[in-house]
């Protein structure tokens, strides 16, 4: 009993801090229909079906030219019901279609978000709060497509006091809410699902122009034998660099908080409760974007992460990557994608290693880094060596299409818009 008790600290410290009220970057849906599409065609070297180039794993690969798979999410945010008083109820409907290849096919569509908002209430003095399944707190490495930290689940909260300088938010979800009977009792025997509480505390002024966040998660089992984890993220976001921003963060997780299980190399969620303390999960890394010309833009990214357990050795994913772009008008851009990565092994043997290069002219909407719809063509080639031969043809999207080759080259098309 005196365990639930603590895990439940975070609640009363959320709302001992509630003061006068601001909507949190926790990932809420303006009105209107919005959503995102990936999708292209392509070949290869290997004479097959276009190849992307990545080491698997625990690891992510540069996106540009080298997304091998189709995706589709999108729907509507509405008022549906308001108070004689104001008071505001809002819903999100989503859904999602996902396709590992180039066409959607019969994809299973699924339900991405489902949720209702309560605004404008008086007693919550203009704080929001949310029910359902949702998008919660998810910011990205674009150039990696890396959520390095994602709380997205099925739960409830509410979102987001001034507390101090900053604001303040709390959620509690169940997550991996899978169970397992006995055929002839009916009865639970295991189950695989978590409670998961996180507490936001977002926007403290630090300098000029940077502030800092501070996200945790606290993650108690609810199966017999499973284990309790937790994660803390600690984030610098410095504004206006070169027309850009800069993110610089540092993340620690244990146990089903390394995120290890779902989404590999998301930290924020519940991860596999099967997980012990001794698996942890360390990392860094800085995500920079400027915009020093109406022309020209470019993100770079540098990352390191540690995996240790006492099953499975210790390994890292180190990686450094930039993207540059040069708009020759307001509808024509060249990008440039250059990233390489090392993946150090458990066993003690040598590195894998891995250095990707895309070129691709694209039509866009402005000459802006994050300008969509971009509808492109692309050229990419990669370089691995030996020892990440076995890897990249387990993680070909293609099958082991590289046999015993350590370079390939890929051609193709793809729309990348968000709306």
């Amino acid at each position: 009993m005196g365990k639930r008790i603590l895990t439940m600290l975070p609640l009363a410290l959320a709302l001992a801090m509630v003061g006068n009220a601001a909507q949190a970057d926790a990932g809420h849906d303006e009105e209107g229909f919005h959503g995102y599409l990936r999708a292209g065609a392509g070949t290869s070297s290997t004479h097959g079906p276009q190849n992307c180039y990545g080491l698997g794993g625990n690891s992510m690969k540069y996106r540009l030219g080298n997304e091998c798979d189709a995706y589709f999410e999108g729907g509507y945010t509405k008022e549906f019901a308001k108070s004689a008083n104001g008071a505001s109820f809002v819903g999100t409907l989503w859904v999602n279609e996902y396709n590992s290849g180039s066409e959607f096919g019969d994809a299973k569509l699924g339900l991405a978000k489902a949720y209702v908002e309560a605004k404008n209430v008086d007693f919550l003095q203009g704080g929001v709060a949310w029910i359902g399944k949702r998008y919660y707190y998810r910011p990205d490495i674009h150039m990696l497509d890396l959520q390095y930290i994602n709380l997205n689940g099925t739960g409830g909260g509410i979102d987001a006091y001034q507390a101090g300088p900053g604001k303040i938010s709390y959620a509690i979800f169940k997550d991996n809410d899978s169970n397992t009977f006995d055929p002839k009792t009916g009865l639970r025997t295991s189950t695989t699902a978590a409670l998961r509480q996180n507490l936001i505390y977002e926007g403290l002024p630090v300098n000029p122009g940077g502030t800092m966040d501070f996200a945790t998660s606290i993650i108690t089992a609810q199966g017999k034998d499973k284990h309790d984890g937790w994660q803390v993220t600690v984030l610098h976001k410095q504004d206006k660099v070169l027309g850009g921003g800069n993110t610089f963060g540092v993340q620690y997780g244990v146990g089903p908080g390394t995120g290890i299980g779902v989404g590999n190399s998301r930290i924020g969620a519940s991860g596999s409760t099967a997980l012990g303390s001794d698996v942890t999960r360390a990392r860094i890394f800085n995500d920079l974007v400027v915009q020093p010309t109406p022309e020209f833009s470019m993100e770079f990214v540098a990352l390191h992460q540690r995996d240790k357990s006492d099953a499975g050795g210790t390994s890292s994913w180190t990686t450094v990557g930039a993207r540059p772009v040069y708009a020759l008008n307001e509808n024509f851009k060249l990008q440039l994608e250059v990233g390489t990565h090392r993946v150090t092994q458990p066993n003690g043997g040598e590195a894998m290693k891995l250095t990707t290069v895309t070129f691709a002219p694209t039509i866009s909407a402005g000459k802006g880094y994050w300008a969509r719809p971009e509808l492109r063509a692309f050229v990419t080639y990669g370089k691995w060596n030996d020892a990440a031969r076995a890897s990249m043809n387990a993680s070909n999207n293609a099958g082991p299409a590289f046999g015993n080759n350590t370079s390939g080259t890929s051609a193709g098309v793809q729309v990348e818009a968000w709306f």
